[in-house]
């Protein structure tokens, strides 16, 4: 590349770091200029000011950290049995085809289904438990990691495997030493997109009855038509889901450095 080459494309590189600082203050400043011009009801689309407002009044009144604390460990438990589940799952349809025969047909009918659809059946069979807000996180969670160890499995590489066959390997090291980390740069992906579907069911985890949660709380100020509450627990919720995304691509690329 030649060196002007090189001078534009540091120059495009700095402009994008700038556009991407000032992008999230530019539209938080278009939106408070919108809410106050009367164009739009502030009261059902308050200013940012006043959703601020109201987040501070949430984490005064000692709720906020319940509400966080309640979402995050429904989060964090579900993502983990359901990964736990579908990684496990996966490696053995992925390797075996007898067993995928017997569960791929089903798990393909099963995935499709959302969450949100289970609610009322979840209600009836566990009432207002924690059981049913786990259940349904963990359905959302677990047929994006199985499919990507099922898939990430059967990307191995055949020559590994049959060298590996050839050494008379047991098949515990096998699957473990071979297959697994084979499919692990697969089911990096398919965790990592199983962290932002965890937060989606979180909202039909806790609409399917909750006691205290960011969705609870949301839910409770729509029906007092507090909008700046409703629009802070909201942003509350993106916030999360960015940072563990942010924080689990940053682990994942240390961890399969290799892919």
């Amino acid at each position: 590349m030649s060196v002007g080459g090189r001078s534009s494309a540091r120059a495009t590189a700095r402009l994008s770091v700038l556009v991407a600082i000032l992008s999230v203050p530019a539209f938080t400043g278009v939106w408070e200029l919108v809410a106050r011009s009367g164009i739009v009801n502030a009261v059902l689309f308050p200013p940012p000011s006043t959703v601020a407002v109201a987040v501070l009044e949430w984490i005064r009144s000692g709720q906020f950290f319940g509400d966080l604390m309640a979402s995050l460990s429904r989060v964090a438990a579900g993502f983990a049995i359901g990964a736990a589940g579908g990684i496990v799952l996966g490696v053995l349809t992925g390797r075996f085809r007898l067993v995928s025969s017997l569960l791929s047909p089903l798990f393909h009918i099963l995935r499709p289904i959302p969450p949100i659809a289970f609610v009322p059946i979840v209600i009836l069979w566990f009432g207002l438990s924690e059981t049913g807000k786990l259940f349904l996180v963990v359905w959302g969670v677990f047929f994006t990691v199985w499919l990507a160890t099922h898939i990430g499995v059967q990307k191995v590489d055949r020559g590994l495997i049959r060298a590996a066959q050839m050494l008379s390997t047991p098949q515990p090291q096998m699957l473990w030493e071979i297959v697994l980390l084979g499919a692990l740069p697969y089911i990096t992906v398919g965790l990592r997109t199983a962290v932002s579907i965890s937060f989606y069911t979180l909202v039909a985890a806790e609409l399917a009855g909750a006691f205290a949660g960011i969705v609870y709380r949301i839910e409770i100020a729509q029906q007092n038509m507090q909008t700046g509450q409703v629009m802070g627990g909201l942003a509350a919720l993106g916030l999360l889901s960015f940072v563990a995304d942010r924080s689990f691509a940053i682990l994942a690329e240390r961890a399969v450095w290799w892919r």
